[in-house]
């Protein structure tokens, strides 16, 4: 197992464990997988983030290789602009949804999308070994302006500009204090769309609502929904490439269901297809897949997985319960721009609004929850966990399908010191009493 990639790429304390020594031998490291240049570097508003790009510019230059700096964007940006403008490869400085005083390194293979499992191994041999070479010639470092308009335009061919135009759509953004205050907006104007802005001043403190959006940071956008009678909303994370959508009631949907709708309504147009989702995300999506011929392939948890297994399949839809959701003829990378345009032109070839939209989609309830945990401590958990009577999954952490529509699953977190624990059901009143139940019971493994 990787030792300093996480669930998605390289994360820590910006001056302890992510001090200028280790960003310098890290990118040194990244430097020797890639062997060439160009790099396309990038960078959210965090405030340690332009500091780390220079020690990363500067570490791939001594490594012989060119660097391109495209400045502050969001990470599928980065990522689609990697591969649409040719470069070898790309470096996106984020620690995505984590608190502010966090930042960490994403690395994008020349495909525009993250690096496998596998090629993290590699770096981090190049980095406990100090296997890296100093180039006596040095790299060139440039500026990249054309990642934000590449990226926009992408999107644009994926949907049906002139229809979306036509119905004059009118959509709230709470864009988080994150990057992609920087495209959202004029993504939606190039739509059309009338636009109403929460958090749009890019900050990397995240002084609006915190870096990840939750149902219990979103009030300030459902309100605004409501009031200003928006058609929806939408929720970015700090590096963008995630979202979370509000329907036009003010309701806060969760990724899982919002993904369904997003999967059901590319697959009524390509029929036959694959999706690739992880573990813990719902087991509607397999009654959805069903009725349009398409399979579900399971993963681990992590964009990565997720990503790499689409390639690998050729799959057209990719989705986490997070938020993340991935379409494939675009790019096999979360994006939030692109999911947002998807919805959007879901709307616009639709006389429903999205909650009635919503409510085509077969019932299910799902919810999730955290404890601090050490990896003593979850051993504890599956210990205990392996002894109910269910079948289980061992994929990545432990799940227990408890019924045909209900299941608990408990995993490590690859990013922070906790387990996650997921649950889904098809009544609330089932899903309360699983997530009461088996919470307790892994409190109490912890507790030991």
């Amino acid at each position: 197992m990787a030792k300093l990639f996480g669930t998605n790429g390289v994360r820590g304390v910006f001056g302890e464990g992510l001090t200028l020594d280790f960003i310098s031998e890290i990118t040194l490291s990244i430097a020797s997988l890639f062997k060439k240049g160009p790099i396309l570097v990038g960078y959210d508003g965090r405030e340690s983030s332009i500091i780390i790009s220079k020690i990363v510019t500067a570490a791939l230059s001594s490594a012989g290789l060119d660097s391109v700096i495209c400045g502050l964007i969001p990470t599928p940006c980065l990522q689609f602009a990697t591969k649409k403008l040719g470069y070898n490869g790309g470096i996106m400085i984020t620690a995505s949804h984590n608190p502010p005083q966090y930042n960490g390194i994403k690395v994008t293979a020349r495909d525009g999308i993250e690096i496998s499992r596998e090629d993290e191994l590699t770096v981090e041999e190049f980095y406990f070994k100090k296997k890296w070479k100093i180039s006596n010639k040095p790299g060139i470092i440039t500026k990249e302006t054309n990642a934000i308009s590449t990226y926009i335009s992408g999107i644009k061919k994926q949907v049906n500009v002139k229809k979306i135009k036509s119905r004059d759509l009118k959509v709230v953004l709470d864009l988080g204090n994150g990057v992609q205050a920087i495209t959202a907006p004029l993504l939606c104007r190039d739509l059309g769309c009338k636009t109403i802005l929460i958090n749009e001043k890019v900050d990397g403190t995240f002084p609006g609502r915190g870096s990840e959006p939750t149902p219990e940071n979103l009030e300030k956008l459902s309100s605004m929904v409501k009031k200003s009678r928006a058609d929806f909303g939408i929720a970015f994370d700090g590096d963008g490439d995630r979202s979370i959508f509000c329907d036009e009631k003010g309701k806060i949907l969760t990724g899982d269901r919002s993904a369904l709708l997003l999967s059901k309504y590319i697959l009524e147009r390509y029929p036959k297809s694959k999706i690739v989702t992880s573990v813990n995300s719902t087991y509607v999506i397999e009654k959805i897949a069903s009725s349009s011929n398409s399979k579900v392939l399971r993963t681990k948890v992590g964009s990565v997985e997720v990503s790499r297994k689409m390639v690998q399949e050729n799959a057209l839809i990719g989705f986490e319960e997070n938020g993340g959701f991935m379409y494939g003829r675009h790019n096999q990378v979360r994006d939030g721009s692109m999911t947002m345009a998807v919805l959007i032109d879901l709307l616009a070839n639709s006389k429903n609004s999205l909650s009635q939209k919503m409510n085509e989609l077969p019932q299910s309830f799902t919810t999730k929850g955290k404890i601090t945990c050490t990896k003593d401590d979850f051993k504890k958990i599956v210990k205990i966990l392996k002894a109910e009577p269910f079948r289980k999954d061992l994929t990545d952490g432990i799940k227990l399908f408890l019924d045909e529509s209900s299941w608990v699953m408990v995993r490590l977190s690859g990013t922070e010191p906790i387990a996650r624990i997921y649950a889904e059901s098809s009544s609330q009143a089932g899903l309360d009493d699983i997530f009461a139940k088996y919470m307790q019971k892994v409190k109490a493994a912890v507790d030991r």
